[in-house]
């Protein structure tokens, strides 16, 4: 049974499922072991042909083209899976598929391949060498504060660390692992001061209907963030505001709209991947500049970026979830700017340290950064970072090193303590012993904001700690990482606190590290009266 289909047959196309396909058929016509085959029947369904197993093209008349049961006029008849929905992609006249999926409805005699620069899309086979040339994947020239691995910390950091995953520990490894956790913090403040506050420029968000759970939880956040920066005294003019791993930029929105009255405020907005509906679109037209860096943190020289040269003004470091080892890179990118090799070497003697903050005012500072090789000294003012993720983090990268030595620790315990710090926020399932491969299904940017990791944990000890313990464990951990961030930000001469910004039903991920200048809170002690 085959036909050919007119061009006016070829508007409405779907795809549908086999068992859709054999509940349209009689049963003389229905083949399930068939090869793709060409199926005319009259007016409801005029062309069916099966595309790969289990799938088939069928054209219907009446069909609503809504993008979803049908596809709309001019556009794409594929249907994508991922998306629920037809491709939107405009098509040739004539035509029912666009060039990314001609090949699905074999109308052309042309061959189409995958792009070599990124296989996620096709091209062309006799259009590949003219492709090629103009390909968004195409690696394009390194902007001019491009500075290969300038915030990656040394090389000779770069050690290798036998990766031991947890559940191929046994019970007195753990045991010990933990001691040496708890030994570490004695002394160290491990109850976060709560300070979930909010702020004005959010207070119409935050109150209207329209949105959603989700968003209401983001707004949340976004405005805590902003009510501790501005008790900080961190909301001022004369500032540019660098948000690290921006993504849409909705931090830096919501301080623009909090300093729409205050002059000379600017941002910069740092994210190496290419990210789709972004706010600072919005901001075109403002006064102040939004000036959009694609860029990995590991790489970025803030001495060479035109508008930090051009204003000449200080800088305050934002980000809100922050993950794992791009805190390190940002704080790294703040007040590092080269590979100092007597910062990581280890300390000749052990120094005593300061157990009301966690870090001591006894202890050798960290080596500074002056006499630049170009630029000025970057001017810090402060920072609030969102923290997260920090079963993410890396040794190399990892800017509390010299605190996790002075506490007896290395590169070993740090990577198990990296891959405990999960448990703070992964819960509790039951794990085998055997490591076996996890499976994800397909999540979309507003379903999962950041990767998860769960560590297993051996049998025998999973009946000995409770889910209590194990999440309690997993925050020590994170609280001792973030405890050698802390301590670096005192020795660059920033009074530094970590906090919890907002509830735990709101996010997990609920720690902020703030920081400002030594000298700024001395000034406002003094301020006090006795």
């Amino acid at each position: 049974m085959c036909a050919c289909r007119s061009r006016n047959d070829r508007k409405h196309t779907t795809i549908v499922t086999r068992q859709h396909v054999n509940e349209q058929l009689t049963d003389n016509t229905r083949d399930d072991d068939a090869l793709p085959v060409l199926i005319t029947t009259v007016n409801r369904s005029l062309i069916l042909k099966s595309l790969a197993e289990g799938s088939y093209v069928i054209s219907m008349e009446g069909s609503a083209a809504d993008g979803v049961s049908a596809p709309l006029p001019g556009r794409c008849a594929f249907y994508v899976v991922k998306k629920k929905r037809y491709c939107k992609m405009i098509v040739g006249s004539g035509k029912t598929f666009c060039g990314e999926h001609a090949n699905a409805g074999e109308e052309s005699g042309k061959k189409r391949i995958p792009c070599p620069l990124d296989p996620k899309h096709t091209v062309f086979e006799d259009n590949l060498a003219k492709h090629l040339k103009k390909c968004n994947s195409k690696e394009k020239p390194k902007p001019i504060y491009y500075v290969k691995d300038i915030n990656a910390g040394c090389e000779s950091e770069d050690q290798t660390i036998e990766e031991i995953s947890i559940a191929d520990r046994s019970k007195e490894e753990l045991d010990e692992l933990i001691v040496k956790l708890k030994t570490a913090l004695q002394g160290l403040n491990t109850k976060l001061v709560e300070k979930t506050l909010s702020h004005s420029a959010l207070h119409e968000p935050l109150n209207d209907p329209k949105n959603g759970d989700s968003a209401f939880k983001h707004l949340k956040q976004q405005a805590s963030i902003l009510g501790n920066m501005e008790g900080l005294e961190l909301l001022s003019p004369n500032r540019c505001y660098i948000e690290f791993g921006a993504g849409k930029g909705k931090l830096s929105h919501w301080i623009h709209i909090a300093l729409k009255a205050a002059e000379n405020v600017h941002f910069l907005l740092v994210e190496r991947s290419s990210t789709r509906f972004k706010v600072d679109g919005k901001h075109k037209n403002a006064d102040s500049t939004f000036d959009r860096l694609q860029v990995d943190i590991q790489h970025l020289d803030l001495r060479k970026v035109p508008l930090l040269r051009e204003k000449g003004l200080p800088v305050i470091g934002v980000g809100k979830h922050l993950c794992g080892a791009a805190t390190d890179l940002a704080l790294r990118c703040l007040f590092e700017h080269n590979c100092i090799d007597k910062d990581d070497d280890p300390p000749k003697k052990r120094v005593k340290l300061n157990h009301t903050e966690g870090a001591g005012d006894d202890m050798k500072p960290v080596p500074s950064t002056e006499d630049r090789e170009t630029g000025e000294e970057l001017i810090v003012s402060g920072l609030a970072i969102a923290l997260c993720c920090h079963h993410r983090c890396d040794w190399r990268h990892y800017v509390g090193k010299e605190f996790f030595r002075q506490k007896g620790l290395g590169p070993e315990e740090f990577a198990a303590f990296q891959r405990m710090s999960s448990w703070a926020t992964c819960g509790m399932r039951k794990f085998s012993s055997k490591i076996t491969e996890k499976t994800t299904e397909l999540k979309t940017d507003e379903e999962e904001e950041h990767e998860m990791s769960e560590e297993a944990m051996p049998d025998t000890f999973n009946g000995l700690m409770s889910v209590e313990d194990r999440e309690q464990i997993g925050r020590l951990c994170k609280h001792l990482i973030d405890h050698g961030r802390v301590y670096y930000l005192q020795q660059k001469g920033f009074e530094t606190s970590l906090r919890y910004y907002t509830s735990r039903d709101v996010s997990l991920e609920n720690v902020l590290l703030t920081a400002i200048p030594t000298a700024i809170q001395n000034r406002d002690e003094s301020k006090q009266p006795s």
